[in-house]
């Protein structure tokens, strides 16, 4: 579990440092203050650099170009591509200070955590033979001129530590296409809940995975906070060779589909959904309010909170809601019953991000006398 994060060089996020961290934490702030860069930080970090994810943030964002042709096209539309990750839209050179680094500001002794970087780097090509060996690097500042007889390139690397997990050249065709092998030990490491994902199209596997074990008595309680009839969920073939969810309710002869009951039933679906299947692992959530009514906050907050501990599972969400936030402290200021939560504000002042943390009690008396903390 991250104790505290400093990230840098990462899309809006140029030098930001949260010195503490909590089991469930919640992320407030202005439009563009660089609440979801955070979650994609935290994910990217939680994962270890994987590609895939990496990738489908490129992708949610429209960032991926899939119709260049031609080695020139490639390398300008892959440049573009990793270039949006970066701070300023520029590649960050290996060397320099411009890389992207995420990771803890104070590491525990004998953590494994190693901080995860991204960065570009230039490397010789001789004779037409691609060479990979850390020799083979040049230095950022390393000009080609004509008495030398190599190509220079620029390659695009992950590392975790001093350890490479990638480095490839950003003018090879399918970059990521042709790596997108994401391991299976990572896939419950982060689940990434978007603003829009009410329904996610992965919900049906992720249950899957569930059935008839102990956390799928924990979702199926977590619905009853919308409607507490339900006794049963199951997916089944849907349009598309997809596949829907369905609701058994007590005294009622027949199924119903979820998406019938409203977006709370099935936000909450699929926010548990994932909690349970991130063991060990991080949960992200943007803009947590979405699709829930005021009142049913605070009871999924409660639910969060007691699941993200039982299973071992770091939070992290963002909103824009002040019911949200207040169903946030309510809960973590419960009665008898130590919680571990953060509500941290992102602010941006002048391109200089910043965060401020606010204690429990602090959660409090803004909520109970309508001090402003988004």
């Amino acid at each position: 579990m991250l104790n505290s994060l400093v990230i840098k060089n990462f899309r809006n996020l140029k030098d930001l440092k949260i010195d503490s961290l909590g089991r469930v934490n919640l992320i407030v702030g202005d439009n563009n203050a660089g609440k979801t860069s955070l979650l994609e930080a935290v994910g990217i970090y939680a994962t270890r650099g994987d590609l895939r994810f990496i990738y489908d943030l490129l992708e949610a964002r429209g960032e991926v170009d899939e119709t260049v042709k031609g080695k020139v096209d490639e390398y300008e539309a892959n440049k573009r591509m990793l270039s949006s990750l970066f701070t300023n839209r520029t590649l960050g050179l290996e060397g320099n200070e411009e890389a992207i680094s995420i990771g803890q500001i104070f590491e525990e002794e004998g953590s494994s955590h190693a901080t995860v970087l991204l960065q570009s780097f230039k490397f010789a090509e001789e004779w037409g033979k691609e060479v990979f060996m850390r020799k083979s690097r040049v230095l950022a500042s390393f000009q080609m001129n004509e008495n030398h007889a190599v190509v220079v390139r620029i390659g695009f690397e992950i590392k975790v530590g001093e350890q490479s997990i990638m480095a490839v050249p950003i003018d090879e065709a399918r970059l990521f296409r042709t790596r997108l092998n994401f391991r299976e030990d990572l896939r419950g490491i982060a689940q990434l809940i978007r603003s829009k994902d009410i329904n996610r199209e992965i919900n049906g596997r992720l249950w899957d995975k569930i059935a008839l074990t102990e956390e799928e008595i924990h979702v199926i309680e977590a619905m009853k906070i919308v409607e507490p009839s339900i006794e049963r969920i199951a997916f089944i073939k849907g349009g598309a060779g997809g596949r829907k969810a369905v609701v058994k309710l007590s005294g009622m002869p027949h199924v119903l589909p979820l998406q019938s009951m409203g977006d709370g039933m099935n936000r909450i679906l699929t926010v548990v959904l994932a909690l349970v299947n991130c063991g060990n692992g991080c949960l992200l959530i943007d803009e947590f309010e979405n699709g829930l009514y005021h009142t049913v906050q605070k009871k999924l907050w409660e639910i969060v909170f007691r699941l993200s501990k039982k299973l071992n599972v770091q939070v992290f969400a963002t909103t824009h809601s002040e019911d949200c936030i207040a169903g946030f402290g309510e809960a973590l200021n419960s009665p008898n019953i130590a919680l571990d939560g953060k509500l941290i504000r992102i602010e941006n002042k002048k391109g200089m991000i910043r965060a401020v943390e606010y204690t429990p009690k602090e959660i409090r008396m803004a909520t109970e006398h309508h001090i402003e903390t988004r």
